[in-house]
């Protein structure tokens, strides 16, 4: 489903002046701050999560609160900071009460991912629990099933992890989520080379 033509954006800026203060959807009524994605607009290594929680609400950045400083940590062992990569969501509002986003919301706010992805071109995307490495992969299987493995989609190298957030509350997933950050890494280095 084509939602305004976003494809038609040339830029990453062109594409959220596009978005604007989108009225797209039902979450708009709900949200305070749309949160469209922030980092190095070529980044060779690009994040999606699911949606915006609370401090993303209100700040319009992703990934900002408890689990975003595990996620700058896990970046910072694999000698990456956040600038030298982008970040962004499957919805771009928050879902009330940091529910699952629904079908309709996704498919509202999947064009405008795809063109950020599109114009972004990472050699690396890795995926940030379920949700993401559902759509991304376009699978069904558990994130358990699916984490840390290397897959292919789109001539893009897709690295589904745990969600940052996961290991908040399940200490025994960040020893986890730090190797597959390095296979991340691994994964990186070897597009860099070119194989």
């Amino acid at each position: 489903m084509a939602v305004d033509g976003p494809g038609d954006c040339s830029s990453l800026d062109a594409l959220r002046e596009h978005v604007g203060d989108c009225q797209r959807c039902a979450l708009a009524a709900t949200r305070n701050r749309l949160v469209f994605g922030v980092g190095d607009p070529h980044a060779r290594l690009m994040f999606i999560g699911e949606a915006p929680g609370k401090n993303e609400d209100l700040t319009g950045e992703p990934f900002v609160g408890a689990a975003g400083k595990f996620l700058d940590e896990l970046l910072d062992s694999i000698g990456l900071h956040r600038s030298q990569v982008y970040i962004a969501n499957m919805v771009k509002c928050r879902p009330p009460g940091n529910r699952d986003p629904e079908p309709i919301e996704l498919q509202t706010c999947a064009p405008f991912l795809a063109r950020q992805i599109e114009l972004i071109a990472p050699d690396v995307i890795a995926t940030l629990g379920r949700f993401a490495a559902h759509y991304v992969l376009q699978v069904t299987e558990p994130i358990t099933t699916l984490r840390g493995k290397l897959y292919h989609r789109d001539g893009r190298n897709i690295v589904p992890v745990f969600h940052p957030a996961a290991a908040l509350y399940d200490s025994s997933k960040r020893g986890v989520l730090l190797d597959d950050f390095h296979r991340i890494r691994v994964v990186l280095d070897r597009a860099e080379r070119g194989e």
